[in-house]
């Protein structure tokens, strides 16, 4: 008799054993199970395609797209937007300081009072420091103190020529000594002026003007030990060395890159 023709359940199962023999059917089910209604998995994005999760179970930082500008505002970089602070200054966070007081020469001293330092600040393209900019600023710049600081934390007078003496810095910051009209100081009434004759006004009394009262001072700083500290108020026509403040200039790209 002819043997019979194997049946195709016996063909399958004979091919079976052959390919979990050889390897093939473990590759065969992950080539099944990575297909799921036509959609293969993957880790990295394709159309179509089922994105796997990473082991942290969020996805891949490759497959998240980046949005165009996304690392600019107004088409500039964070290092352009913080800005950049002039040569002469200290960075101090969001502002700049300069690192020494203001270069008074020899025929501006005497001048250097507070309406005087306002102006010249003014001039730099910066501000009158306040006293709190100052004592904030101490641990990053040597303000003027007294003789006995310590040079690593405080500017100190060593020259015998021009004088050891304590030094303070002049702030923005104001205050009066006195409450009233004589704090706020006065225009002073001009020669020549009149009443308004429609409301019988009498004519003023002429009058000397005050711009610069002694009862309306501003306040001094000295480091005292990178601290800080007030040293008082000086009248606002009293001259005092000063520093400029800066507020940070934008930075180009192209000194960025370079």
């Amino acid at each position: 008799m002819k043997p019979g023709r194997p049946s195709p359940a016996l063909v399958i199962a004979l091919l079976a054993l052959l390919l979990s023999m050889s390897g093939i059917a473990d590759a065969a089910r992950k080539a099944v199970v990575s297909a799921i209604n036509g959609h293969p998995l993957t880790t990295k994005p394709h159309a179509g395609a089922i994105l796997v999760l990473g082991k942290n179970g969020k996805f891949p930082a490759a497959a998240i797209p980046t949005v165009k500008n996304a690392t600019k505002v107004g088409g500039k970089t964070a290092t352009e937007l913080a800005g950049t602070c002039p040569p002469h200054t200290v960075d101090i966070g969001t502002w700049c300081l300069d690192t020494s007081p203001y270069p008074v020469t020899s025929a501006e001293v005497g001048q250097n009072n507070y309406i005087w330092a306002a102006k010249a600040c003014e001039a730099e393209g910066g501000w009158l420091p306040s006293a709190a900019e100052l004592l904030g600023a101490a641990g990053r710049v040597l303000l003027e103190s007294t003789i006995h600081d310590s040079p690593s934390t405080a500017t100190v007078s060593l020259e015998p020529s021009l004088g050891i003496l304590d030094k303070r810095e002049m702030s923005s910051t104001l205050v009066t000594t006195e409450a009233g009209s004589v704090a706020a100081g006065s225009e002073g009434v001009s020669e020549g002026a009149t009443g308004n004759p429609r409301q019988g006004q009498p004519n003023p009394v002429p009058q000397p003007a005050n711009p610069t009262p002694q009862t309306l001072q501003y306040v001094t700083v000295y480091s005292n030990g990178t601290k800080g500290g007030f040293a008082g108020s000086e009248p606002v026509s009293q001259a005092e060395n000063f520093r400029c403040a800066f507020a940070k200039s934008p930075q180009r790209a192209s000194e960025e890159e370079g």
